[in-house]
């Protein structure tokens, strides 16, 4: 048995999924940022699967690159403002986060 296209994109959907309902349904800033990467990775997967079976040479390596670049900007950021959340309220739950609108 070979691996394919589809075996990846199946992979890819479970991750998007996943990471869709970790993002609507958890109330903690990490849960939700745990979902955000998920989503990230799933994107990665479509990009190099999409490369290595469309022969579009390189492309969607670097396009995979260019989004774990941004993963891990994105988590240096929002744990440096989860940080912040919690030293205020000393809480991380995304609903109970209304005061930082004054």
């Amino acid at each position: 048995m070979e691996v394919g296209l589809s075996h990846f994109l199946v992979v890819s959907t479970a991750l998007l999924s996943l990471g869709i309902y970790g993002v609507i349904t958890r109330k903690n800033a990490v849960m939700v940022l745990m979902g955000i990467e998920l989503i990230l990775n799933a994107a990665n997967i479509n990009f190099v699967a999409f490369s290595k079976y469309g022969n579009f040479g390189l492309e969607g390596q670097v396009m995979a690159l260019f989004i774990i670049v941004l993963a891990a900007a994105e988590a240096a950021i929002a744990l440096a403002i989860v940080l912040n959340i919690y030293k205020t309220f000393n809480h991380v739950n995304v609903d109970e986060i209304e005061d930082l609108k004054e």
